[in-house]
Protein backbone atom coordinates (compact mmCIF):
# COMPACT_ATOMS: atom_id res chain seq x y z
CA UNK A 1 0.00 0.00 0.00
CA UNK A 2 1.20 4.14 -0.44
CA UNK A 3 1.59 5.02 3.16
CA UNK A 4 3.23 8.24 2.14
CA UNK A 5 -0.28 8.79 -0.08
CA UNK A 6 -2.21 8.06 3.22
CA UNK A 7 0.08 10.39 5.39
CA UNK A 8 2.03 7.71 6.88
CA UNK A 9 5.40 6.39 7.68
CA UNK A 10 5.93 2.62 6.94
CA UNK A 11 6.64 1.27 10.30
CA UNK A 12 8.55 -1.94 11.14
CA UNK A 13 9.15 -4.33 13.58
CA UNK A 14 13.02 -4.05 14.86
CA UNK A 15 12.51 -5.75 18.25
CA UNK A 16 10.76 -8.35 20.38
CA UNK A 17 11.30 -9.27 23.99
CA UNK A 18 9.12 -11.52 26.12
CA UNK A 19 8.47 -13.62 29.68
CA UNK A 20 6.22 -16.27 29.55
CA UNK A 21 5.50 -19.79 31.14
CA UNK A 22 6.71 -20.79 27.25
CA UNK A 23 9.86 -19.48 28.11
CA UNK A 24 11.71 -16.37 29.01
CA UNK A 25 13.50 -14.76 25.57
CA UNK A 26 12.67 -15.10 22.50
CA UNK A 27 14.35 -18.82 21.27
CA UNK A 28 12.77 -20.88 24.35
CA UNK A 29 9.55 -18.53 23.94
CA UNK A 30 8.72 -19.75 20.32
CA UNK A 31 9.92 -23.11 20.81
CA UNK A 32 7.77 -23.66 23.45
CA UNK A 33 4.59 -22.77 21.71
CA UNK A 34 5.02 -25.88 20.01
CA UNK A 35 3.87 -27.48 23.56
CA UNK A 36 3.91 -29.53 25.46
CA UNK A 37 1.54 -27.37 27.59
CA UNK A 38 2.80 -26.51 31.22
CA UNK A 39 0.37 -28.29 34.05
CA UNK A 40 -2.41 -26.58 35.56
CA UNK A 41 -1.62 -22.81 35.93
CA UNK A 42 0.78 -21.03 33.56
CA UNK A 43 3.29 -19.23 35.70
CA UNK A 44 6.76 -18.09 34.87
CA UNK A 45 7.94 -20.27 37.34
CA UNK A 46 11.69 -19.60 36.59
CA UNK A 47 11.72 -15.54 36.54
CA UNK A 48 14.48 -13.42 38.10
CA UNK A 49 14.17 -9.42 37.94
CA UNK A 50 17.90 -9.19 38.74
CA UNK A 51 19.35 -9.13 35.06
CA UNK A 52 16.66 -6.01 34.49
CA UNK A 53 16.24 -4.74 38.34
CA UNK A 54 18.55 -4.49 41.38
CA UNK A 55 17.27 -5.82 44.62
CA UNK A 56 15.55 -2.09 46.03
CA UNK A 57 13.90 -1.41 42.79
CA UNK A 58 12.72 -5.32 42.60
CA UNK A 59 11.39 -5.14 46.00
CA UNK A 60 9.52 -1.60 45.22
CA UNK A 61 7.77 -3.09 41.72
CA UNK A 62 5.21 -5.16 41.74
CA UNK A 63 5.38 -8.61 39.69
CA UNK A 64 3.39 -7.17 36.43
CA UNK A 65 6.23 -4.08 35.97
CA UNK A 66 8.80 -6.90 36.54
CA UNK A 67 7.72 -8.19 33.64
CA UNK A 68 7.05 -4.96 31.77
CA UNK A 69 10.65 -3.81 32.64
CA UNK A 70 12.10 -7.36 31.69
CA UNK A 71 9.79 -7.70 28.36
CA UNK A 72 10.93 -4.31 27.21
CA UNK A 73 14.81 -4.12 27.87
CA UNK A 74 14.97 -7.40 25.83
CA UNK A 75 12.72 -5.87 22.94
CA UNK A 76 15.38 -3.27 23.11
CA UNK A 77 18.34 -5.04 23.02
CA UNK A 78 17.42 -7.16 20.69
CA UNK A 79 16.43 -4.42 18.52
CA UNK A 80 20.01 -3.07 19.22
CA UNK A 81 21.19 0.70 19.03
CA UNK A 82 18.15 2.48 18.29
CA UNK A 83 19.23 5.84 20.16
CA UNK A 84 16.23 8.35 19.42
CA UNK A 85 15.55 11.67 20.18
CA UNK A 86 14.00 10.98 24.06
CA UNK A 87 11.25 13.32 23.28
CA UNK A 88 10.24 11.46 19.80
CA UNK A 89 10.55 8.06 21.90
CA UNK A 90 7.07 6.42 23.21
CA UNK A 91 5.76 3.84 25.00
CA UNK A 92 2.57 2.19 25.36
CA UNK A 93 2.19 -0.65 27.20
CA UNK A 94 -1.61 -2.13 29.01
CA UNK A 95 -1.99 -4.32 31.88
CA UNK A 96 -5.76 -5.74 32.69
CA UNK A 97 -5.68 -5.23 36.56
CA UNK A 98 -1.98 -3.75 37.29
CA UNK A 99 -0.61 -4.51 40.59
CA UNK A 100 -3.12 -7.20 41.77
CA UNK A 101 -0.33 -8.83 43.85
CA UNK A 102 0.92 -5.96 46.04
CA UNK A 103 -2.78 -5.07 46.57
CA UNK A 104 -3.90 -7.98 48.28
CA UNK A 105 -0.77 -8.93 50.22
CA UNK A 106 -1.33 -4.91 51.51
CA UNK A 107 -4.93 -5.50 52.22
CA UNK A 108 -3.99 -8.79 54.15
CA UNK A 109 -0.96 -6.99 56.18
CA UNK A 110 -3.45 -3.99 56.91
CA UNK A 111 -5.88 -6.60 58.57
CA UNK A 112 -3.07 -8.37 60.02
CA UNK A 113 -1.27 -5.98 61.25
CA UNK A 114 -2.97 -2.48 61.24
CA UNK A 115 -2.90 -0.21 58.72
CA UNK A 116 0.90 1.47 60.08
CA UNK A 117 2.34 -1.20 58.35
CA UNK A 118 0.64 -0.72 54.91
CA UNK A 119 3.84 0.05 52.72
CA UNK A 120 4.06 3.58 51.38
CA UNK A 121 5.14 2.27 47.90
CA UNK A 122 1.39 0.52 47.77
CA UNK A 123 0.13 3.37 45.56
CA UNK A 124 2.78 3.39 42.95
CA UNK A 125 3.52 -0.60 42.77
CA UNK A 126 -0.42 -0.74 42.42
CA UNK A 127 -1.47 1.46 39.15
CA UNK A 128 -1.82 0.65 36.29
CA UNK A 129 0.92 2.73 34.77
CA UNK A 130 3.59 1.69 36.44
CA UNK A 131 4.95 -0.72 33.96
CA UNK A 132 5.03 2.18 31.10
CA UNK A 133 6.39 4.62 33.94
CA UNK A 134 9.20 2.49 34.93
CA UNK A 135 9.81 1.79 31.45
CA UNK A 136 9.91 5.56 30.28
CA UNK A 137 11.87 5.71 33.59
CA UNK A 138 14.55 3.49 32.63
CA UNK A 139 15.06 4.54 28.96
CA UNK A 140 14.83 8.47 29.70
CA UNK A 141 12.34 8.25 26.53
CA UNK A 142 10.36 11.57 27.35
CA UNK A 143 7.71 11.59 24.55
CA UNK A 144 3.75 9.69 25.14
CA UNK A 145 3.79 6.99 27.85
CA UNK A 146 0.75 5.42 28.29
CA UNK A 147 -1.47 2.63 29.12
CA UNK A 148 -3.97 0.78 28.02
CA UNK A 149 -6.34 -0.64 30.04
CA UNK A 150 -8.90 -2.75 28.43
CA UNK A 151 -8.81 -6.03 29.98
CA UNK A 152 -7.87 -9.09 27.70
CA UNK A 153 -7.22 -6.55 24.45
CA UNK A 154 -4.90 -4.30 26.22
CA UNK A 155 -1.88 -5.99 24.86
CA UNK A 156 -2.89 -5.70 21.27
CA UNK A 157 -4.84 -2.21 22.16
CA UNK A 158 -1.13 -1.14 23.55
CA UNK A 159 0.73 -2.64 20.35
CA UNK A 160 -1.60 -0.62 18.09
CA UNK A 161 -1.32 2.50 20.39
CA UNK A 162 2.44 2.54 19.79
CA UNK A 163 1.83 1.83 16.05
CA UNK A 164 -0.08 4.98 15.42
CA UNK A 165 2.46 7.27 17.49
CA UNK A 166 5.47 6.51 14.46
CA UNK A 167 3.10 6.19 11.78
CA UNK A 168 1.73 9.58 12.20
CA UNK A 169 5.21 11.37 12.82
CA UNK A 170 5.28 11.98 16.90
CA UNK A 171 7.44 9.17 17.39
CA UNK A 172 10.60 7.90 15.23
CA UNK A 173 10.35 4.80 17.70
CA UNK A 174 7.91 3.36 20.14
CA UNK A 175 7.86 0.43 22.54
CA UNK A 176 3.82 -1.51 22.35
CA UNK A 177 3.19 -4.31 24.60
CA UNK A 178 1.96 -5.60 27.68
CA UNK A 179 2.31 -7.27 30.80
CA UNK A 180 0.17 -9.31 33.85
CA UNK A 181 0.55 -11.18 36.90
CA UNK A 182 -2.66 -11.17 38.09
CA UNK A 183 -2.64 -15.59 39.38
CA UNK A 184 -3.69 -14.26 43.28
CA UNK A 185 -5.80 -15.80 45.65
CA UNK A 186 -8.76 -13.40 44.83
CA UNK A 187 -8.55 -12.86 41.14
CA UNK A 188 -8.43 -16.92 41.02
CA UNK A 189 -11.59 -17.43 43.12
CA UNK A 190 -13.56 -14.44 41.40
CA UNK A 191 -12.42 -15.95 37.96
CA UNK A 192 -13.54 -19.26 39.01
CA UNK A 193 -17.14 -18.26 40.83
CA UNK A 194 -18.06 -16.67 37.27
CA UNK A 195 -16.95 -19.74 35.53
CA UNK A 196 -14.70 -18.59 33.58
CA UNK A 197 -11.92 -21.02 33.88
CA UNK A 198 -11.57 -24.63 33.05
CA UNK A 199 -12.58 -26.90 35.19
CA UNK A 200 -10.30 -29.79 34.12
CA UNK A 201 -7.63 -27.56 33.74
CA UNK A 202 -6.79 -28.13 30.12
CA UNK A 203 -6.49 -24.93 27.45
CA UNK A 204 -8.55 -26.04 24.59
CA UNK A 205 -8.63 -23.27 22.23
CA UNK A 206 -11.72 -24.41 19.72
CA UNK A 207 -11.67 -28.10 20.68
CA UNK A 208 -15.38 -29.71 21.50
CA UNK A 209 -14.22 -30.13 25.05
CA UNK A 210 -13.66 -26.81 25.81
CA UNK A 211 -14.93 -25.33 29.11
CA UNK A 212 -12.91 -22.41 30.08
CA UNK A 213 -9.76 -20.28 30.16
CA UNK A 214 -6.36 -21.59 32.12
CA UNK A 215 -5.03 -18.10 33.92
CA UNK A 216 -1.78 -17.59 32.74
CA UNK A 217 0.91 -14.15 33.14
CA UNK A 218 3.73 -13.26 31.07
CA UNK A 219 4.70 -9.77 29.37
CA UNK A 220 5.75 -9.22 25.85
CA UNK A 221 7.02 -5.95 24.01
CA UNK A 222 7.64 -4.74 20.37
CA UNK A 223 9.87 -2.20 19.18
CA UNK A 224 8.38 -0.34 16.59
CA UNK A 225 9.92 1.82 14.19
CA UNK A 226 9.96 4.10 11.24
CA UNK A 227 11.50 2.58 8.36
CA UNK A 228 13.79 4.96 7.48
CA UNK A 229 15.80 5.24 10.99
CA UNK A 230 15.53 1.56 11.00
CA UNK A 231 17.48 1.58 6.92
CA UNK A 232 19.16 4.59 8.59
CA UNK A 233 21.14 2.12 11.12
CA UNK A 234 20.99 -1.45 9.03
CA UNK A 235 18.77 -2.93 11.69
CA UNK A 236 16.82 -5.95 11.44
CA UNK A 237 13.30 -5.99 10.62
CA UNK A 238 10.87 -8.96 12.09
CA UNK A 239 7.92 -7.18 9.82
CA UNK A 240 5.96 -4.46 8.71
CA UNK A 241 3.05 -3.04 10.79
CA UNK A 242 -0.04 -2.17 8.56
CA UNK A 243 -2.81 -1.00 10.63
CA UNK A 244 -4.57 -1.77 13.38
CA UNK A 245 -8.53 -1.22 14.80
CA UNK A 246 -10.65 -1.75 18.12
CA UNK A 247 -14.25 -1.37 18.28
CA UNK A 248 -17.15 -2.03 21.28
CA UNK A 249 -19.81 -5.10 21.23
CA UNK A 250 -21.59 -2.67 23.42
CA UNK A 251 -23.36 -5.90 24.04
CA UNK A 252 -22.67 -7.55 27.85
CA UNK A 253 -19.74 -6.90 30.78
CA UNK A 254 -18.36 -10.64 29.69
CA UNK A 255 -20.14 -12.16 26.77
CA UNK A 256 -19.34 -11.34 23.19
CA UNK A 257 -21.45 -9.94 20.96
CA UNK A 258 -23.78 -12.96 19.56
CA UNK A 259 -22.40 -14.55 16.02
CA UNK A 260 -18.95 -12.53 16.32
CA UNK A 261 -20.52 -9.24 15.14
CA UNK A 262 -18.08 -6.57 17.03
CA UNK A 263 -14.89 -8.76 16.18
CA UNK A 264 -15.61 -8.86 12.54
CA UNK A 265 -16.52 -5.24 12.46
CA UNK A 266 -13.13 -4.60 14.21
CA UNK A 267 -11.14 -7.32 11.80
CA UNK A 268 -12.89 -5.79 8.67
CA UNK A 269 -11.68 -2.12 10.40
CA UNK A 270 -8.33 -3.26 10.61
CA UNK A 271 -8.05 -4.26 7.24
CA UNK A 272 -9.34 -1.21 5.62
CA UNK A 273 -6.69 0.62 8.28
CA UNK A 274 -3.74 -1.36 6.54
CA UNK A 275 -5.52 -0.89 3.19
CA UNK A 276 -5.58 -4.40 2.05
CA UNK A 277 -8.09 -7.48 1.80
CA UNK A 278 -8.99 -10.21 3.14
CA UNK A 279 -7.48 -12.47 0.70
CA UNK A 280 -4.19 -11.05 1.31
CA UNK A 281 -4.22 -12.72 4.49
CA UNK A 282 -2.73 -15.60 4.92
CA UNK A 283 -2.95 -16.54 8.58
CA UNK A 284 -4.56 -15.12 12.05
CA UNK A 285 -2.84 -15.76 15.38
CA UNK A 286 -6.46 -15.96 16.73
CA UNK A 287 -7.99 -14.87 20.59
CA UNK A 288 -8.84 -18.37 21.08
CA UNK A 289 -9.30 -18.60 24.82
CA UNK A 290 -10.91 -22.04 25.70
CA UNK A 291 -14.03 -20.46 26.25
CA UNK A 292 -16.96 -21.86 24.54
CA UNK A 293 -19.14 -18.65 24.39
CA UNK A 294 -15.84 -16.55 22.70
CA UNK A 295 -14.09 -19.35 20.77
CA UNK A 296 -18.06 -19.68 19.08
CA UNK A 297 -17.94 -16.15 18.17
CA UNK A 298 -14.71 -15.71 17.00
CA UNK A 299 -14.61 -18.84 14.52
CA UNK A 300 -18.10 -17.42 13.33
CA UNK A 301 -16.57 -13.90 12.69
CA UNK A 302 -14.08 -15.15 10.83
CA UNK A 303 -16.09 -17.56 8.82
CA UNK A 304 -18.34 -14.54 7.06
CA UNK A 305 -14.76 -12.66 6.96
CA UNK A 306 -13.02 -15.30 5.01
CA UNK A 307 -15.31 -17.73 4.00
CA UNK A 308 -14.11 -21.53 3.41
CA UNK A 309 -11.23 -22.31 3.88
CA UNK A 310 -10.00 -19.64 6.07
CA UNK A 311 -6.71 -18.61 6.31
CA UNK A 312 -4.60 -21.35 8.84
CA UNK A 313 -5.78 -20.07 12.17
CA UNK A 314 -3.94 -20.60 15.47
CA UNK A 315 -4.40 -19.77 19.12
CA UNK A 316 -1.06 -20.12 21.11
CA UNK A 317 -2.74 -19.96 24.52
CA UNK A 318 -3.43 -23.55 24.79
CA UNK A 319 0.52 -23.06 26.13
CA UNK A 320 0.63 -20.18 27.44
CA UNK A 321 -3.02 -20.24 29.04
CA UNK A 322 -4.69 -16.28 29.19
CA UNK A 323 -2.69 -14.09 30.71
CA UNK A 324 -5.27 -10.81 30.09
CA UNK A 325 -3.61 -7.76 29.46
CA UNK A 326 -0.65 -9.53 28.22
CA UNK A 327 -1.85 -11.63 26.24
CA UNK A 328 -1.90 -9.85 22.97
CA UNK A 329 1.73 -8.68 23.61
CA UNK A 330 2.44 -12.62 23.90
CA UNK A 331 0.89 -12.92 20.47
CA UNK A 332 2.45 -9.54 19.14
CA UNK A 333 5.66 -11.21 19.53
CA UNK A 334 4.66 -14.58 18.16
CA UNK A 335 2.98 -13.12 15.00
CA UNK A 336 6.11 -11.21 14.30
CA UNK A 337 8.05 -14.57 14.77
CA UNK A 338 5.87 -16.38 12.95
CA UNK A 339 6.31 -13.65 9.93
CA UNK A 340 10.06 -13.43 10.20
CA UNK A 341 11.12 -17.36 11.30
CA UNK A 342 7.86 -18.47 8.49
CA UNK A 343 6.24 -21.07 10.42
CA UNK A 344 3.25 -21.00 12.27
CA UNK A 345 3.06 -22.25 15.59
CA UNK A 346 0.31 -25.17 15.99
CA UNK A 347 -3.06 -24.92 18.70
CA UNK A 348 -1.78 -26.75 21.11
CA UNK A 349 -4.53 -28.79 23.44
CA UNK A 350 -6.94 -28.58 20.42
CA UNK A 351 -7.97 -32.45 19.57
CA UNK A 352 -11.77 -33.26 19.38
CA UNK A 353 -13.44 -30.81 16.31
CA UNK A 354 -16.71 -28.81 17.30
CA UNK A 355 -19.43 -29.51 15.07
CA UNK A 356 -20.29 -25.45 14.91
CA UNK A 357 -16.64 -24.24 13.88
CA UNK A 358 -15.03 -24.92 10.81
CA UNK A 359 -10.98 -23.19 10.40
CA UNK A 360 -8.30 -24.06 9.07
CA UNK A 361 -6.57 -24.58 12.41
CA UNK A 362 -2.87 -25.47 12.81
CA UNK A 363 -2.87 -28.54 14.73
CA UNK A 364 -0.26 -31.40 15.49
CA UNK A 365 3.36 -29.25 14.84
CA UNK A 366 4.08 -26.21 12.92
CA UNK A 367 2.80 -25.17 9.31
CA UNK A 368 5.07 -23.15 7.12
CA UNK A 369 4.05 -19.18 6.85
CA UNK A 370 3.34 -18.61 3.26
CA UNK A 371 4.59 -14.42 3.02
CA UNK A 372 1.32 -12.39 3.61
CA UNK A 373 -0.49 -10.54 5.97
CA UNK A 374 -1.43 -11.49 9.49
CA UNK A 375 -3.83 -10.35 11.81
CA UNK A 376 -3.55 -11.01 15.61
CA UNK A 377 -6.80 -10.48 17.56
CA UNK A 378 -8.12 -9.86 20.82
CA UNK A 379 -11.04 -9.29 22.22
CA UNK A 380 -11.29 -8.11 26.18
CA UNK A 381 -14.22 -8.33 29.19
CA UNK A 382 -16.22 -5.25 28.62
CA UNK A 383 -16.46 -6.37 24.89
CA UNK A 384 -13.17 -4.38 23.80
CA UNK A 385 -12.13 -5.89 20.21
CA UNK A 386 -8.49 -5.19 19.07
CA UNK A 387 -6.77 -6.08 15.89
CA UNK A 388 -3.43 -5.20 14.37
CA UNK A 389 -1.81 -6.48 11.10
CA UNK A 390 1.40 -7.39 10.18
CA UNK A 391 2.61 -8.37 7.13
CA UNK A 392 6.23 -9.88 5.41
CA UNK A 393 8.62 -7.18 4.93
CA UNK A 394 9.10 -6.22 1.58
CA UNK A 395 11.92 -3.46 0.64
Amino acid sequence: MDHERRGRRRVVVTGLGVVSCAGIGLEAFFDGLSGPAPAGERRVRDFDPSPWLDVKQARRADRFQQFSVAAAQMALDDAGPVDPDPARAGTVFGTGVGGLQTLESQISLMIEKGPRRVSPFLVPMLMANAGAAAISMRLGWQGPCETVVTACAAGTQSIAAAYRLVASRRCEVAIGGGAEAAITPVAMAAFSNMTALSSSGESRPFDRRRDGFVMGEGGGALVLEDLAHARARDARIYAEMLGAASTADAHHITQPSPGGVGALSCMELALEDAGITASDVTHVNAHGTSTPLNDLAEAEALEKLFGHPTPPVTSIKGVTGHSLGAAGALEGVATALTIYRREIPPTVGFEEPDRQIHLDLVTGGRREFSDGAVLSNSFGFGGHNGTIVMCTYVP
